[in-house]
Formats: structure tokens, sequence, C-alpha cells
């Protein structure tokens, strides 16, 4: 017996080294700056690109479509096509480029970031170093930002992001890490040890972004220079920004009030030269980095809470303050308008 009871405890060591030595490793590639990614065969269907705008998506219905990527016209959603060879948990798309965030989960879980073109032909596929969060890919298609978690699982209590620029055509990470950047609160520094950044949005001119920093319980927006590697706080109380397409206003989640319990936020819009903010239409609790539909509406993810499972739809409101909520897409998430 005792014989035996060794032998168990040796091999749950051995588990435990492996799982740290992969961790750590994963880690390691995703750090290394310039390290090439893994040319994946291309086995997209070339038959799948459309021809009208169209809205690209994770599906969350409860069958065998779950978490695959999907397309479909944005007049008609229900016409949706799957896309045979990507699974996705977070998704995004803009000229010719796309990066689907993946998880491979097992005994111990991998997570990656692929890079696909128009044709939905896989075409590098790089290590993450934790659970994807967030995805953003420029408007020209040349960079991607990606957050993930490497420890804990919500905005909400102790966590760790790693935020890293890949090179879309390059299929390398160009910035490893947000926190290598100098940021500034107006002339002072803002280098506090526990500050995590997320929710990267890109300007039409891709080395300026927007982002959010958090810190001691307190979030800020900084607007960055990727080739100078620094970034400046703008504004507090703005969480995951999503830029307009015109350049001239950020959709973002507040925290609602200061109530006891779960966090909840409330979407807003800020206007980049007053600062001023203005609440949406939109009252319940919205935990996702909105999009853009156009420069009048954003589009979001809400779960079907009636269904009792992971079901979700996307809806999208007014960017005035103005109208009300209306469904976009049902049955699905991380959703992109695509006009090729």
């Amino acid at each position: 017996m005792r014989g035996r009871m060794l032998a168990f405890v040796g091999l749950c060591s051995v588990c435990a080294l492996a799982a740290g030595a992969y961790v750590r490793h994963a880690i390691r590639r995703a750090e290394q700056a310039g390290s090439a990614g893994e040319t994946v065969a291309a086995n997209g269907d070339r038959g799948l690109r459309p021809s009208g705008t169209t809205v690209l998506f994770r599906s969350t219905a409860m069958d065998s479509s779950y978490g695959r990527l999907a397309l479909a016209p944005i007049e008609d959603p229900s016409r949706r096509q799957l896309v045979p060879t990507l699974s996705c948990e977070r998704v995004d798309f803009a000229s010719g480029r796309g990066v689907c965030l993946t998880a491979a989960r097992g005994v111990v879980t991998t997570y990656a970031a692929v890079v696909f073109d128009q044709d939905f032909q896989p075409l590098f596929t790089l290590a993450l170093a934790g659970a994807p969060s967030r995805v953003r890919v420029s408007a020209d298609g040349a960079f991607a930002a990606v957050t993930v978690f490497v420890s804990g699982h919500s905005y909400g209590g102790d966590f760790s992001t790693v935020t890293s620029i890949i090179d879309l055509h390059r299929g390398d990470y160009v910035v490893p890490n947000l926190e290598q950047f100098t940021v500034w609160n107006e002339a002072e520094r803002f280098d506090a040890v526990d500050r995590n950044f997320w929710g990267v949005t890109f300007a039409r001119n891709p080395d300026t972004f927007y982002a959010t920093v958090g810190s001691s319980g307190r979030t800020y927006l900084i607007k960055g220079a990727a080739g100078e590697r620094e970034a400046r706080i703008m504004r507090d109380g703005v969480e995951c920004p999503s830029l307009s397409p015109d350049n001239r206003r950020v959709a973002f989640k507040r925290r609602d009030g200061n109530a006891v319990g779960p966090v909840r936020w409330r979407l807003s819009v800020l206007d980049l030269d007053s600062l001023r903010d203005v609440g949406l239409a939109e009252t319940r609790n919205v935990d996702d980095q909105v999009a853009w539909l156009d420069n009048d509406r954003v589009m979001y993810t809400l779960p079907n809470a009636e269904s009792g499972t992971a079901e979700t739809t996307t809806w999208v409101v007014p960017a005035n303050g103005g109208g009300e909520p209306a469904v976009l897409v049902p049955l699905a998430s991380s959703t992109v308008v695509w006009s090729p």
C-alpha cells in the first residue's frame, strides 16, 4: 500500500510539473517579440466569400454549430453559413485579415490565435499565454490586439492580463505585452505595479490606439502610440473602449453605481474632443467590448437569460442616447460587419 501511495504521489507531481512547464512555455512564446507564427495548411472554403454586406460571428446555438464561425447577410441573419475550419472563443475581421481566438480543452487546456484570410484559410497560429478575453483587428487589416487572462476569470476580482499586438501579415508579435509601454498621467509616469491593460481599439492609423488601463480598482482610458511605446491617460471610468468609424467617439462600458454586489456595466459613448459622455438606451448589464455597426449605432452581446444556457444574442442600439435596443443577430456573439 505504501508503495502504491508513493507511486500515486509521484504521478501527481509529474502532472503538476508538466502543467507548470506548459504555462511557462506559453508565456515565453507570447512574450517573445518577433517569434514566427506556425504556418497552417490552407483549407478554407472560397465559396463562402460574400458579395454584399455581411455579419461574421461566433455561433452560440446549442447544437453542433456552437462556437463555430458563421456568416450571414445582414438583412437576413437566419441565412447563416458555417465556416467548416474555424471554431472561436472570440473573433474579429477587417480588410481581408481575421483573428480567431481558440481553446483546445483537455487535461491541460491550450489557447491560440489563428490568423485567417478573406477565404477563411488559416495562415498562422500563435500560442497564447492564457484564456482569450478580447480581440480587435485594425481597419486596414495589418494588426490585431489580443487580451488574455493569465490568472483569475473576471474583471470584478483579482486578475492579470497580457495584451499583445500581432502583425497579421508576418504572423508574429510586434508588441508582446503593453506593460512594456510608458504610460503618462499628465506629467507623471503611471507605473503602478498592479496595472493591467485590456480592450484595445485601433484608429485609422493603426499606430494610434485606445485601451483601458486598470489599477487599484480604478480604470482609465489611454491613447497610445505603438511606434513610440508610449500612452497617455485621457479620462477615468472607461472600460473596453471601441472607436467609431469616424474616429470621433468611443463607445465603452462604465460601472453603474456603487451598489454592493456583482458589478454592473452601462453602455455609454464618449466624445473625444469634449471628453463628455452620454448613456445609451440599453440599460441592461453589458459585459462586452462593443463594436460599431456604423457611425450611428453600436452592437453588443447579451446572454439569453431565459434559455438557461450559453446562448447569446447580438443587439444594436443608437449611439446618441435615443431610440431603443433591437435584435441584430440571434444566437451570436463577437459579431463583425463585413462589406467586401
